[in-house]
């Protein structure tokens, strides 16, 4: 064991002061004792090397003729006064938090904790330490040659205003894909597959969003029942690719197929967004296993509770990061670096974001967390999307995040929803959510792209099971329906659950043709979830995180069926719609004012009867609302300063279970109207022998149905 150097944290393969090459090891571990780097050999003996040199609370050392590939850990020795927090066990074998790879899963057994959980006396098994090795049970960093300079990669860096984003996951996106070989199904290499690309550039999204892909762990309650988390969001590992999504290896090989994953997609005009869990860790809460964070300094990278023993939890998971912490923000901060600018990712989605953003104890827009990012020359410029709550005092903080930030809104989920299955008594909120939710985000020089739109997401029901059930359906999950939310807002169209009624299930399927043109005719980022376009189902499970199976992954069987088919083209003839048209994907808030003299009302709203709405009709009862675009008048101009001219667009909603008659705004707004969508109709085209109606035409619009059209203003030469 040479000196080596303090800097950079993790090990680092390198060339040493004599020429050697070798791994730099090195670990803050603030308030420990002791250091040693343990090095396993292919049969899984251990090589123990104490780390001697301690520089700034950073234990370093440089150990010649290491190379990648090695398999390796730490153990940290210290106090243990779970009284106050500290919690050091040198019997448990601790994953480095800055391992660029892990080789191996966790097996919960009773020796991978640090105190005594079979302790007969359960109320303080905590304060007694077990000192039963670990090694055998626990995974292992990897060494990684890490170099790459990624000059063969482009980014697409899509603006805002033009995104699209598809979550999905990885492992169920691919698994039961027909045309990505076997051996590639569940992978990085799988979604890098020619197969899955098609698909994503044939919907026209441009941006994936990927559930967790941070090394994750399993729960113990969950291996217990034999399931498995799924989706991810228990993760121990910040700087390493969950190895299980590797076709290629788990020594190292992950990083590499990860990179070229990315480029693929890059490759294609997609870009990547990771979901990051960094507001709590595996660990759990106060009984939880001892992997990682917890015996290298429980003390400064967790919040604890009121009696240390345990931990303040706003995350509803056990245990709560403290970002607060100067080593522990670092923490965070290098691990979105690296994965910006060493594995190529174009930006985060934050899970349980207000979490990040406490303080001492309050959600604070002026935390550490927040600060650090608004200055960081490499984050900044990344996407950057906040989930805006988290389940503490406080925590709901939709529209509150500070420019730069944008944030999934709840807020149109649920007004969206609520006014499809009938819930809502006059559309003065959809009318908010249609035209970029300028209630919640006008402010600070945000823009509509501030609101990522959504009606679906991993959690919660499916397109399809929004409109096929009432109640969730949890009871695959194990846990006596306490799982998953009772506020699902959700209508069943008469009958729970599959049924062989037509009526029904054609309303069904009109339901998600209607929601998801709002969605996609929407101001606003939106976002699809995989499958939603091609009608997959989880039987009703609203909350699916540890269905690793049928229920959870993608079913590509459906497209063989004309009628999901029809709904998969339908996304994408939208998607290509909105593409087409700056005006329905507008980069600025409108103002319902004119930009010229002579112009039109950048917005205008009308209800069926064919006039502008008047105060008092907004707080009318009402099911019906047409929203009038004008393509001459964009609320923001072109990269030289020019007007953005594009066509006018007449957008109408209509959630009554009767049909309505709607007259035609006449001029100024238009002399005609040409008929685009029709979700009345099953493929929701318009009839090919629609002509286009003169302006002052009462048109019939079929109960519950989306109807968009292009107005044509006499006199008007026609928008490119």
């Amino acid at each position: 064991m040479w000196p080596g150097s303090p800097q950079p944290l993790g090990a680092r393969f390198r060339t040493g002061p004599d020429g050697r090459t070798g791994t730099n090891f090195a670990l803050w571990a603030g308030g420990a004792e002791s250091v040693e780097v343990c090095l396993f050999a292919p049969d899984g003996t251990e090589t123990r090397a104490p780390l001697t040199e301690l520089t700034h609370e950073v234990w370093h050392g440089f150990v010649p003729g290491v190379l990648p590939g090695q398999r390796y850990g730490y153990r940290v020795g210290g106090r243990w006064d779970p009284w106050t927090g500290a919690r050091w066990n040198p019997a448990k074998l601790l994953l480095d938090p800055y391992a660029r790879a892990v080789d191996g899963d966790f097996v919960l057994v009773p020796e991978v904790y640090g105190h005594a959980r079979d302790w007969p006396e359960a109320s303080v098994a905590d304060t007694v330490r077990d000192d039963r090795d670990s090694a055998p049970f626990v995974p292992k960093g990897v060494v990684v040659d890490d170099d790459d300079d990624w000059e063969d990669d482009r980014r697409p860096k899509t603006p805002w205003s033009d995104t699209v984003i598809y979550e999905l996951h990885v492992r169920g996106f691919t698994r039961r894909h027909p045309g990505i070989p076997p051996e590639l199904r569940g992978t990085y290499a799988g979604l890098a597959h020619p197969a899955a690309i098609a698909h994503l550039t044939g919907l026209g999204v441009t941006a994936v969003e990927l559930l967790p892909v941070h090394q994750f762990a399993h729960e113990d309650h969950l291996a217990r029942r034999g399931l498995r988390n799924y989706w991810g969001y228990n993760s121990i590992g910040y700087f390493a690719p969950h190895a299980a999504y590797s076709a290629s290896g788990s020594g190292g090989q992950q990083v590499g197929e990860f990179k070229r994953m990315v480029r693929a997609l890059h490759a294609a005009g997609i870009e990547v967004i990771l979901d990051v869990v960094y507001n709590h860790t595996a660990e759990g809460g106060q009984g939880g296993p001892t992997l990682s964070l917890r015996g290298i300094d429980n003390r400064t990278y967790y919040r604890l509770g009121a009696d240390p023993r345990g931990y303040a939890d706003y995350t509803g998971c056990g245990n709560t990061l403290a970002v607060t912490q100067p080593h522990v923000l670092r923490l965070v901060t290098d691990s979105l670096r690296y994965w910006v600018t060493e594995m190529g990712v174009d930006g985060f989605r934050f899970d349980l974001a207000a979490a990040l953003a406490r303080s001492m104890h309050d959600v604070d827009m002026l935390s550490p967390f927040l600060a650090v990012i608004a200055q960081d020359p490499v984050l900044r410029r990344v996407k950057l999307i906040a989930e805006p709550w988290d389940v503490g005092a406080g925590g709901y903080q939709v529209g509150a995040f500070p420019p730069l930030w944008t944030e999934w809104n709840d807020r149109f989920r649920d007004t969206v929803r609520d006014f499809w299955r009938g819930a809502t008594s006059d559309v003065r909120d959809l009318g908010y959510r249609l035209s970029g939710s300028s209630d919640l985000y006008d402010w600070g020089g945000r823009r509509p792209y501030a609101s990522v739109n959504f009606v679906t997401a991993h959690d919660g029901f499916t397109l399809r099971d929004l409109v096929s059930h009432q109640d969730k359906h949890n009871e695959a999950n194990g846990e006596d329906g306490r799982d998953g939310t009772d506020d699902n807002r959700a209508w069943n169209c008469g009958v729970e659950g599959p049924t062989d009624d037509p009526a029904v299930s054609a309303l069904r399927r009109r339901q998600i043709r209607n929601l998801l043109s709002t969605l996609l005719l929407s101001t606003g980022v939106p976002m699809l979830v995989a499958g939603d376009e091609m009608g997959r189902t989880q039987g009703g499970n609203n909350n699916a995180y540890c269905q690793d199976n049928e229920t959870g992954w993608v079913d590509w069987s459906l497209l063989e069926e004309p009628g999901w088919a029809a709904l998969r083209d339908l996304a994408a003839r939208l998607i290509a719609l909105r593409r087409a048209h700056p005006v329905l994907r507008s980069g600025g808030f409108f103002s319902g004012l004119a930009t010229a003299p002579e112009g039109l009302r950048d917005v205008a709203w009308f209800g069926a009867q064919g006039r502008e709405l008047t105060d008092a009709e907004w707080f009318a009862h009402a099911a019906t609302l047409g929203m009038y675009l004008s393509g001459t008048d964009i609320p923001h101009r072109g990269a030289r300063g020019e007007p953005v001219v594009d066509d006018s667009f007449l957008l109408i909603v209509h959630a009554d279970h009767r049909p309505v008659e709607f007259t035609l705004p006449g001029m100024p707004w238009g002399s005609s109207y040409e008929l685009l969508l029709d979700t009345a109709d099953e493929s929701g085209s318009a009839p090919p022998e629609a002509p286009g109606a003169p302006a002052g035409t009462a048109v019939g619009v079929a109960a519950r149905s989306v109807r968009l059209y292009r107005a044509v203003r006499e006199g008007a030469a026609p928008a490119v």
